[in-house]
């Protein structure tokens, strides 16, 4: 299965964060995953760590270079995509990973649920 982790998603697993459900720690744990991480989410990660709202138990550096990971850039492609979605979900970071979902037929690990109205498959 090819998925597609949130930030929150990626930041809970790497942590040992107790709030990641079964479900979502043994899909991404299955060997059989292909692993991705948005871009979206490392510059929110990195925007928000500037801003002193987020903590980070590695260096920035350390937590791009984690292993296991598929670094999804963002194409042209799924802004286009996020052009054209409903205004269900009002996070900017959020709706590129929906619309980077949908045009890579990804599945989603992540605990919000508003990911459901855009009608991606989400594991949690």
């Amino acid at each position: 299965m090819d998925l597609l982790l949130d930030t929150q998603a990626f930041l809970w697993f790497e942590n040992g964060d107790e709030r990641i459900t079964a479900a979502a720690k043994q899909s991404i744990l299955n060997p059989k995953s292909v692993k991705f991480v948005s871009m979206a989410s490392f510059w929110e990660i990195a925007i928000k760590n500037s801003l002193g709202k987020l903590q980070l138990s590695v260096s920035f550096e350390e937590l791009l270079e984690i292993s296991g990971y598929l670094h999804l850039p963002i194409g042209s492609e799924h802004l286009k995509l996020l052009r054209l979605l409903p205004y269900h979900h009002g996070d900017p970071f959020d709706r590129l990973i929906i619309a980077q979902a949908l045009h890579e037929n990804l599945t989603v690990i992540s605990s919000d649920g508003q990911f459901d109205n855009y009608g991606v498959r989400r594991i949690w």
